[in-house]
């Protein structure tokens, strides 16, 4: 029998299923991206961050984080606003890792108050990394000539064209020394006294779920719907919260792809010069994927 005071009380004096919301935080982490490439950055799920944490009703927020790191700068970002939003609202964060949380990505990973990991997932890669290449004999050996004009002495700094500086080189570990410290520091004070008195862990190496688990990186193992319905009852339902992909927006953006091409001049360079980016940006990001076996 229906209870006949339902339509005359409000709706918060009936129990009713939590709903979670669930924001999804993946790819390589960069302020900007190609043209066709969407990367992870705090212009980008900002949005998406406000409206799960705005969610009045939800006992917390859940964030699957996939990414294999990339701009430090953006990753810390990322990571205070989300401690800023929790803070603010009141709300647990609780991350769950998918195939990897390295580096930046286990920076963001650090946001949560709780963090959830598969056995097989990769966690870790605390450390701080800059790589390039030299060319120096190539111009030697096709005859050609490098010419540089600056004005300052230290404006250019570890050429790929010129012989490297041990200044050079100098400062760049200086400064990768710096950012590192800043980065253990913040998983240290994330993590507390869970992490285990283990000298590897800030060594830039990683490793699955499984072991992060024995380290500290992580606090359990387990999936989202699995943990969640644990913790909240086996009746909890999910929210993804996405961007949104209305009718408009999709005639916005059909319109701006027509207008680049219609246009009288330049639209084949600009085309190539996208093509280009994007294809530079996949396969940095490829390389990241890389470095942890996937």
């Amino acid at each position: 029998m229906k209870n006949p005071l339902k339509f005359l009380l409000p709706r918060r004096f009936f129990a009713a299923a939590p709903v979670i919301p669930v924001v999804r935080l993946s790819g390589m982490i960069a302020a900007k991206g190609g043209r066709l490439q969407t990367v992870l950055s705090l212009e980008n799920c900002a949005a998406l961050l406000e409206k799960a944490f705005a969610a009045k009703h939800a006992p917390a927020v859940a964030l699957i984080v996939n990414s294999p790191g990339g701009s430090p700068v953006q990753s810390r970002l990322i990571f205070r606003r989300i401690r800023d939003l929790a803070a603010e609202h009141k709300k647990k964060v609780l991350v769950f890792v998918e195939d990897v949380a390295a580096s930046g990505g286990y920076m963001i990973a650090c946001a949560g108050d709780e963090i959830y990991a598969d056995p097989s997932s990769i966690v870790g890669s605390i450390g701080v990394v800059s790589a390039s290449f030299g060319f120096p004999e190539l111009l030697k050996k096709i005859g050609v000539e490098r010419r540089v004009y600056t004005a300052g002495v230290n404006k250019v700094s570890l050429d790929p064209f010129a012989e490297e500086k041990p200044a050079d080189i100098a400062h760049l570990q200086d400064l990768q020394r710096q950012i590192h410290e800043i980065f253990i520091d913040l998983v240290k004070t994330s993590r507390g006294d869970r992490l285990r008195d283990d000298g590897t862990i800030f060594t830039g190496m990683f490793w699955t779920g499984l072991k992060g688990k024995e380290l500290g990186l992580v606090d359990d193992l387990g999936d989202i719907g699995s943990i969640l319905k644990a913790r909240f009852g086996s009746k909890t339902k999910m929210e993804l919260i996405a961007s949104p992909r209305n009718f408009l927006g999709q005639v916005k953006q059909a319109g701006a792809v027509q207008a680049a091409w219609a246009g009288k001049a330049g639209w084949a360079a600009q085309a190539a010069e996208g093509a280009v980016e994007t294809a530079a940006q996949l396969a940095e990001e490829r390389s990241l994927y890389a470095r942890y076996g996937l």
